[in-house]
């Protein structure tokens, strides 16, 4: 039982982070990371909420993982729509109280660098207590199943894919790009390096002390 606390508060606590990082990554102002882009560019060009926004990319996710997945799906997956639920309402209040506005190409960059190391720690403690997945790294799963891509390979897909859908969004409906810049491909390479750091660091103590392995 101790155990199963521990893996919750550490889930918990990487979903905060997690939050935490993507909200910061909105607020520097270089270009979002390409999996929050799409909701992103669809909030500031209509002005609707990005967290609920989130939401429901998030929930059609899921809905696609059902599609690929058919008589395969799993019940288990449905629990990403309060994870997805969870990660939008953090946003939210993240966005409510990160009230600032930086000026200053090296103060962006700084901030951004710190939002894909949060970001990085977040994915680290919520995934390795093998949970809920995030719905985001959950299609990434589906299709690298149904395709039989490697996993590393689909996800580079999945986020070009994603910078694709955001750009078009952006030239169709705003005459521009939004959310897209240098801190969006900043972002493909770092918050994979973030996460190969702390998984190094951490991922042995954390499995240990949640009961996921016998070392």
């Amino acid at each position: 039982m101790k155990q199963k606390i521990i893996r919750f508060i550490y889930y918990l606590l990487g979903m905060i982070i997690l939050a935490f990082g993507i909200s910061l990554n909105t607020k520097c102002g270089l270009g979002v990371s390409p999996i929050i882009s799409i909701s992103y560019s669809v909030s500031v060009i209509w002005n609707l909420n990005f967290g609920n926004m989130t939401l429901i990319l998030y929930c059609l996710f899921v809905v696609v993982q059902y599609i690929l997945r058919g008589k395969n799906s799993r019940l288990h997956d449905l629990l990403q729509v309060p994870a997805a639920l969870l990660v939008s309402q953090l946003l939210n209040l993240f966005d409510y109280l990160l009230v600032f506005e930086l000026t200053g190409f090296w103060w962006k960059l700084l901030l951004l660098v710190t939002a894909i190391l949060l970001t990085g720690l977040g994915i680290v403690l919520s995934v390795n207590m093998r949970l809920v997945p995030n719905p985001g790294d959950g299609i990434v799963q589906a299709i690298s199943d149904k395709t039989g891509k490697p996993l590393g390979l689909t996800k580079n897909l999945f986020d070009v894919g994603c910078i694709l859908v955001s750009c078009s969004v952006g030239l169709i409906f705003a005459g521009g790009l939004v959310g897209i810049g240098v801190g969006t491909v900043l972002a493909v390479i770092g918050v994979g390096r973030a996460v190969a750091l702390f998984n190094h660091l951490f991922r042995n103590g954390l499995l240990r002390q949640a009961g996921l392995t016998e070392s």
